[in-house]
């Protein structure tokens, strides 16, 4: 396999070194990293696999060096301006802002759910929302199996997935620091508020999860509906997901079935205090599925309690990992 160039933008962020650190995992055959960022960050030193990395200065010119892939882990703004610089470069971006993820001429993907839309891309593959990616693998699972007819989202999630002043922001114990991020203090409260308010009252947010589940699974006119808070946890989003199904199902065959999914852990055992948590999800790429039960208020219905770690499944890993099949697809 011919060793390939990668572009990492945004690279000191907090989804740029989840990036860099899952890179490091992976040791996927890349030859050389340019690692660009506002020219704050420029100077700064990164280490990759024991060698050092100097950070750039993102320009028009910075694809001028043969990049074969870049993973943008930066601002929409950032991206709608250089990805497609870096595309007429040949180059082959992964998106992580949500600015091309409703384009119809971009693939928005989940690597274990629709990994095949991502070759039938024009450049541009975009990664989803963190709180949409990790519902989608226990939904496609299901989906395939009974036909969803109806989603519920309700989210708990973190504030890592705000940024690095939102951390800041739940450190602020005292209330007595300006706030950097929220509207409201984070510490010890829950903020119904994630994005800005839309015209039909749902958040940002709410929106992206309905529009991009309904892209990823192939389903335009799927019924469903979004609450999505903040709460004061450092990191790894929590998901209720009500689903119900077009046909009958037998618990234990749909909890099978989710087993079988990759990437699918599944922690079932209330009476034994065992079902996801963020404390354990963090760290993990996994997307961690329990308290499974039937909604008895419909004829087919099931409760889900899904866990993820935001910044890797929900963005850096999830990148990476369509990457790297990209790679060994075109090696192949």
């Amino acid at each position: 396999m011919q060793p390939l160039k990668l572009a990492i933008i945004g690279a000191t962020g907090l989804v740029g070194m989840a990036v860099i650190k899952v890179l490091e995992e992976k040791k996927l055959p890349i030859e050389k990293y340019y690692l660009l960022a506002t020219k704050k960050s420029a100077g700064k030193t990164v280490s990759i696999l024991g060698k050092d990395y100097l950070v750039e200065e993102l320009t028009e010119k910075s694809f001028d060096s043969g990049i074969d892939y870049a993973i943008f882990a930066a601002s929409g703004e950032i991206s709608q301006k250089y990805a497609p610089i870096a595309v007429k470069k040949g180059c082959i971006v992964i998106d992580n802002s949500s600015y091309f993820r409703m384009n119809p001429d971009v693939p928005l993907v989940v690597p274990e759910v629709n990994f095949a839309d991502a070759l039938s891309h024009h450049g541009i593959i975009a990664n989803p929302n963190c709180s949409t990616i990790q519902a989608m693998l226990p939904l496609k699972a299901l989906d395939d199996k009974y036909t969803i007819k109806r989603i519920v989202y309700s989210t708990y999630q973190a504030v890592s997935g705000a940024g690095k002043e939102a951390l800041e922001d739940l450190k602020n114990t005292d209330g007595r620091q300006p706030l950097k991020k929220f509207p409201h203090p984070i510490y010890d409260n829950c903020l119904p508020h994630i994005d800005v308010f839309l015209e039909n009252g749902y958040s940002k947010e709410e929106m992206k999860m309905i529009n991009e589940t309904r892209k990823i699974l192939h389903r335009p006119n799927l019924r469903i509906t979004a609450t999505t808070v903040r709460v004061p946890v450092t990191n790894s989003h929590s998901e209720s997901i009500n689903v119900e199904f077009e046909n009958n199902f037998e618990l234990e065959d749909l909890i099978s079935t989710l087993k079988n999914f990759p990437n699918i852990i599944v922690q079932d055992a209330p009476a034994n205090n065992i079902y996801p948590m963020p404390i354990y999800a963090t760290g993990h790429d996994e997307v961690f599925v329990g308290r499974i039960r039937r909604d008895e208020s419909v004829e087919s219905g099931v409760n889900l309690w899904v866990v993820a770690d935001n910044i890797r499944k929900g963005a850096a890993s999830n990148a990476v990992q369509i990457l790297e099949k990209l790679i060994y697809h075109s090696s192949n």
